[in-house]
């Protein structure tokens, strides 16, 4: 078993950054992938960045490309979501995930992810 939780959501103005992060606890967190989705009202979750298990390999959606940075802290167990120039189209409740993939993967598709987060609302106000 994995608990995620995360935390740093909030309100913020256009062009505004927040950081999120994803504390992992149970079985060793380095042994997962670990992926940030979101899910706006009426919208269905949607692949937002995804950090291989060493962190060497990172993918991201076309959306958010440029604008977000994930990274994660295997030592702390740890994984983040900068998040720079938001739109108020990124206001959506942020989930972070983690799959157990090979080394150096990762995974876009929610349903391949085993374990999730609570969630927690980033708004994004024009």
């Amino acid at each position: 078993q994995v608990q995620l939780v995360e935390s740093g959501g909030g309100l913020v103005q256009a062009g505004g950054s927040l950081t999120l992060s994803c504390a992992a606890s149970g079985r060793t967190f380095s042994s997962y992938a670990m992926g940030w989705f979101r899910q706006a009202p009426g919208k269905e979750r949607e692949f937002v960045a995804a950090i291989s298990r060493g962190a060497g390999s990172t993918g991201y959606a076309d959306s958010v490309k440029g604008r977000f940075t994930i990274s994660r802290d295997n030592a702390k167990s740890t994984v983040y979501l900068q998040m720079n120039s938001l739109k108020p189209e990124d206001t959506a409740v942020y989930y972070c995930a983690a799959v157990n993939r090979p080394p150096g993967t990762w995974s876009h598709r929610p349903n391949e992810y085993g374990y999730w987060g609570q969630g927690t609302q980033v708004t994004v106000s024009s």
